[in-house]
This record gives structure tokens, sequence and C-alpha cells, in this order.
């Protein structure tokens, strides 16, 4: 399967510069290496510059409305246990409108990639701040700066539950690839981030190119020392950026869990005095 076959027809209307291009060709490489058909695949997007993605690339896809892209996955998922589902996202469409799906997935482990295009802004209506917009960032709703300090999100995916965390640059493909790949091969809920300039609204190159790093000698199923990495950088600071696979462990997935209860009778009694402790 050649990576180029991956690539639709139609017009790409993403901003020269974009990071978005990255992140098309890396998924179309990691794809193809792994040897997937495009019919194996299903793409998921939500609204925003991110989900032109889904017009880009010839495998079967769906737009979603905003913030609901995760949802979407899920049921795909648990229709067809056999399709690779990955879900593109930005982080207004991931962490603002949507914000209550991903927590819920990382929670139930759904068996889903999840990849943020993290541009920090609301690039596709020209300059809005997002959850992981810096306190003070000047765009059209705040024309004198926000008032708000951004949050963590991989903060929050550990504690939520995510088996799967991982970052990425989008100046740094052969990285992103190999995120990819074993977000992609791994069962369960699986959380890349992808810090993506937005080359209109918020160029960050600079900063990131300054300040990322590829942690050595780190054990991503160690818990403290991923949670560690993760709170290296608060994304309001110019503190080191790590980028790679920062946490990972195994659990039994969504897929898992719901296959089971219909192939036996439900022991409800005993699952609440497991719950409460008298078992």
């Amino acid at each position: 399967m050649k990576g180029a076959e991956y690539i639709s027809g139609a017009q790409n209307t993403w901003c020269p510069g974009c990071g978005n291009f990255v992140i098309q060709h890396t998924i179309k490489d990691v794809l193809a290496g792994l040897g997937l058909l495009p019919e194996e695949v299903v793409l998921v997007s939500g609204i925003g510059c991110h989900a032109k993605i889904a017009d880009y690339m010839q495998t079967n896809s769906f737009y979603s409305i905003h913030g609901r892209g995760i949802p979407v996955a899920t049921g795909i998922h648990l229709g067809n246990q056999k399709l690779t589902v990955i879900c593109s996202a930005g982080d207004g469409d991931a962490y603002a409108e949507g914000l209550d799906h991903l927590i819920f997935a990382a929670k139930r482990n759904v068996d889903i990639t999840v990849i943020i295009h993290d541009n920090r802004v609301y690039g596709l209506t020209t300059g809005q701040y997002t959850p992981t917009s810096p306190l003070g960032f000047t765009g059209k709703s705040t024309p004198d700066g926000t008032h708000e300090d951004p949050f963590n999100p991989l903060d929050l995916m550990l504690a939520s539950g995510a088996t799967f965390i991982a970052r990425s640059y989008s100046r740094d493909k052969t990285g992103m690839a190999g995120v990819l790949k074993r977000a992609i091969q791994h069962k369960g809920f699986s959380f890349v981030e992808v810090l993506q300039v937005c080359a209109s609204f918020y160029d960050a190159h600079a900063c990131y190119d300054e300040h990322v790093y590829t942690p050595e000698g780190h054990d991503p199923s160690n818990r403290d020392s991923a949670e560690q990495l993760i709170r290296e950088w608060n994304y309001a600071g110019e503190g080191a950026i790590p980028l790679g696979v920062l946490y990972e462990r195994d659990a039994p997935t969504f897929g898992e869990r719901v296959l089971a209860g219909k192939e036996g009778e439900i022991d409800r009694t005993g699952i609440i005095e497991r719950a409460i402790g008298k078992r």
C-alpha cells in the first residue's frame, strides 16, 4: 500500500505553513507503513481547520458537529471493532465544546486514537482564544487579552484514566510518525496532542523550536514519572516541553467490556457489592 493513495483529490485550502499538512502526511505514511487499507480506516473529525482532513484523506470519513467527534468515533468502533478508528479534533473542538466526551472516552478506555490538532487558537473563525491559549492572548474575542490561565490537557487525561498519552510537534515529522504508530497500535484509548502552529493567527514556532525536547530513558509505564513530565509545561510560560509517548498502560477496553456483558448474564448484585466493598 502506497502512502500517496491515502491522499484524496479534494482541493486543499489550508493556509501555507499550516501544521495540518504535516499531520495529514504523517497519518498517511503511518497507515501505509502499517499495511492498512483505506477501507479499513475511519477518520472522524469535528468542526474547525483540522476537520478538513476528512476531505483530504482517502479513507472512510465522518464530519461531526462541533465537539462531537469522539462519541461518533466511539459508536463506529463499537459497531465494528475490526476498523481502525482515528478521531481528529482541534483544541477548541475537543477542550471546549467537546471536553466532556474527551474525558469519558479516556475514562472508558475506548479503543480509538484521538489526535488533537492544537494550534491554541480558533483559526477557522479568525483568531479567538481557546482553553490552551496563554494568559493575555489577544484575538478577535479578546482584544485586551485573555484574563484566564490555560489548562493542561495531558494532566487532565492522566487523571481521567487515559491508557496512552503522548505529545508531538508539527516540525518533528519523524517523531510524530513514531508516536502515531504506537498510538494506533495501542489497545485502548490513545490521546496524542500535536502542537501545531497556526501560521495566520498564532505562529508559535520560535517558542516551540527552543523549548521542545524528547526525554531520554523515560519509562512510559511509570505513572509518577509521566506525571512529572506532563507538568513540566503549563501552557502558559516557557518551560521545557517534553515530546513523545509520556504514559502507557494496559487495561480492558470499553469494547471488550461491552461484548463481555452481552455474552453472559450480568451479576448486578455482585457488581454493587464489589463496589461498596462487601466482596
